[in-house]
């Protein structure tokens, strides 16, 4: 099945500002593209493309005073069918887990293992381990947990989650992370497009989302709790500890945000060339 997504970022600044976008689609999904994520920017803009210290696409520049307009365009193969489940995938031990894993393990800046720790074991340690444990915790996040962008805070931390039982998808994903961490299971961050391929109307407005991957017997597998459920046409751009690792955008001086559009679809067209 043929994807297209993209998206469309427009800023005003009030003087010239740097900026990095992490927007690309990861490369593990480079060779799944049939017309590539070129970043277009208008006006045309100087850019320089980097990888971070994860293997995440970023692309450096500098926006001007005025209005620019930052966008994509892509079409990609992707499986017509949900997400794998691999049910009886184990827990390693971790002094059986490859050493790249572990900083997986320990607390980050919105997943604080030290003071959801004695909880987790609390609230997970007599049910089952490996797969069934990290369906037990999305399953947790996601009855427990009430969607809202009402909810949204940049400083919003799995602590403040799991007090405030609100928030959005990264939320979900942060708290989900955290008690998957204090649990001794490797968990990492993830941001990316999700379409409503097979998922029944109305549907809310498109926009990036946020999910993780947990380590279990050997392979990373994706997890959900926002949506809890196997999904059609996932595609990642970042991996990270984090939000604070894998932002959309990083600004390094006053701007505003003024419009911000994202499709994710099935393409039945021929493969588009710029942005709708």
């Amino acid at each position: 099945m043929h994807l297209r997504i993209g998206y469309e970022i427009v800023y005003e600044c009030p003087q010239p500002v740097p900026m990095i976008l992490m927007t690309h689609v990861h490369y593990s999904r480079a060779s799944d593209l049939l017309a590539p994520d070129h970043l277009i920017t208008s006006p045309s803009l100087p850019s320089e493309p980097y990888r971070d210290s994860f293997g995440n696409w970023c692309v450096r520049l500098v926006a001007p005073a005025g209005r620019t307009t930052i966008s994509a365009d892509a079409v990609l193969n992707v499986s017509r069918q949900p997400e794998p489940e691999h049910l009886d995938a184990r827990q390693l031990p971790v002094e059986q887990l490859p050493a790249d894993t572990l900083l997986y393990l320990i607390g980050s800046r919105y997943c604080e293992t030290d003071r959801l720790s004695e909880f987790a074991w609390q609230q997970f340690a007599n049910g089952p381990t490996g797969w069934q444990r990290v369906q037990a915790i999305c399953d947790y996040v996601h009855d427990h947990i009430t969607f809202g962008y009402q909810y949204a805070r940049p400083t919003k931390s799995a602590w403040d989650v799991h007090n405030e039982r609100a928030g959005v998808c990264r939320d979900f994903a942060h708290l989900a992370v955290t008690l998957c961490r204090a649990l001794n299971i490797p968990a990492r961050y993830c941001t990316g497009y999700l379409s409503d391929i097979d998922i029944p109307p109305p549907h809310a407005p498109m926009d990036f989302h946020a999910w993780f991957e947990a380590y279990l017997d050997g392979a990373w597998h994706t997890f959900d709790p926002r949506n809890n459920d196997r999904r059609v046409g996932r595609v990642l751009i970042a991996r990270g500890r984090d939000a604070a690792d894998v932002p959309i955008a990083n600004t390094f001086g006053p701007n505003t945000l003024v419009s911000f559009r994202v499709w994710t679809h099935e393409n039945a067209g021929p493969v588009p060339v710029g942005a709708p």
